[in-house]
């Protein structure tokens, strides 16, 4: 059985079209239609059910395409393995962002990183949505948290403090609120994720924590909305210093509060096992830290957040 043969078919997997698979690694269908068959007639069994419009798994594809991933990918893993530091980086990054930091930071990031390794591919899928790895069709995700799946794989990027933002054009409008029993005079950008608005923000000091219900008529699933509503003067968000550092950095939007602090987060690098962690993710890793550490070093240098951050 090719390896070429198998490469097929979990294309057709990801696609559910032989003519898609076919079309995604550059060759005709009747190419693709032909190592389908191959591979099913070596196992003895159908992996996919084919109808006039629709193609799926069988049972006994259901079992074997998984299987068939973790082969791949230990092929995959074994070959980078034999390679040196001084070889090239090459394959094909499927990198899931989130919406506002993926658009606005790092896919420049993704660029500069691409430029200098020329050999690499990229596949970017973004969107503020749990990512299912193996429904996706991703190998590693950067997203904000620790992740809380043990089977999972994580490189820790950063420490990001969270801030309360605004518009200068707003605060001139509503007031500037000093305390967090003020928020509830303003008007909030919410995030929704799974139709549950985030409209509960939580501040502390040095010693306090406050917990504010807000109202306002603002929600979006895409953060990368909600920075736009909070820059044009709809209201108060809540969002993350990197999100928002372009914006801070330009004197676009104020840091509200300072002296009441919203929950911080982390930002992870992601992947699904160690067979995803390759040179390329390795290198990708230590460029996200120093790009996000320069942001955070910016900030610091405005006065915008304190340099505990750095630790």
């Amino acid at each position: 059985m090719l390896l070429e043969d198998l490469q097929v078919i979990l294309k057709v997997a990801e696609f559910k079209s032989i003519t898609a698979a076919a079309s995604n690694l550059d060759m005709r269908t009747a190419t693709a239609s032909a190592a389908v068959k191959r591979v099913e007639q070596g196992l003895g069994f159908e992996l996919f059910i084919r109808t006039t419009r629709h193609l799926r798994l069988s049972a006994a594809g259901e079992r074997y395409i998984p299987q068939c991933q973790q082969a791949m990918a230990m092929l995959e893993q074994a070959k980078n393995t034999l390679k040196s530091d001084d070889d090239i980086i090459d394959g094909e990054l499927r990198i899931a962002l989130s919406s506002d930091l993926g658009r606005n930071i790092v896919i420049p990031w993704l660029d500069e990183f691409m430029q200098t390794h020329t050999q690499l591919s990229l596949r970017a899928n973004i969107s503020d949505s749990n990512i299912d790895f193996y429904r996706d069709s991703v190998d590693i995700a950067l997203r904000y948290g620790k992740p809380n799946d043990a089977s999972m794989y994580g490189f820790k990027i950063c420490d990001v403090p969270r801030i309360l933002c605004a518009a200068q054009s707003y605060l001139d409008t509503h007031g500037t609120p000093a305390h967090p029993h003020d928020l509830t005079e303003h008007k909030g950008l919410f995030y929704q994720l799974q139709d549950i608005i985030k409209d509960v923000w939580v501040f502390s000091d040095a010693s306090e924590k406050f917990k504010v219900k807000l109202h306002g008529g603002h929600a979006a699933n895409d953060g990368d909305l909600v920075r736009r509503w909070c820059v044009s003067g709809k209201g108060l968000a809540v969002k993350s210093c990197l999100d928002m550092s372009n914006e801070l950095l330009a004197g676009n939007v104020i840091n509200v509060m300072p002296n009441f602090k919203p929950t911080p987060t982390e930002l992870w690098l992601v992947c699904p096992s160690r067979q995803s962690i390759t040179p390329a993710v390795r290198l990708l890793r230590d460029a996200f830290r120093e790009k996000s550490a320069g942001i955070l070093k910016a900030l610091i240098a405005k006065g915008i957040i304190d340099k505990s951050v750095l630790g």
